[in-house]
């Protein structure tokens, strides 16, 4: 599911609008099933901004491609791309 990367001002990849609502719904529905529909936490611990705080967003984006061995964390690099994964974690630090 790669989606078109418009250009990556910084650190952060930009997307056209479908494809950052693509993304969102990503959140929102499928790491929502493990970390809760409001991102609160569930089998998964709470992804909300305040919560990842102490979260680099370049360790946040590997989390998101590499999973965490040993937990149910599953590895998204086969289904995302760097860029993809590097906007999931920024939208997740600046997301409540």
């Amino acid at each position: 599911m790669a989606l078109a990367c418009l250009g990556t001002p910084g650190t952060t990849a930009e997307f056209a609008p479908a494809d950052a609502e693509r993304l969102e719904r990503l959140v929102l529905q499928d790491c929502g099933s493990c970390h809760g529909l409001t991102r609160k936490g569930g089998l998964g611990p709470d992804i909300r901004a305040a919560s990842l705080k102490h979260w680099d967003a370049a360790d946040l984006t590997d989390v998101i491609l590499d999973g965490i061995p040993g937990t149910a964390m599953p590895p998204w690099r086969p289904l995302l791309s760097m860029a993809e994964a590097a906007w999931i974690a920024d939208y997740l630090k600046q997301t409540e």
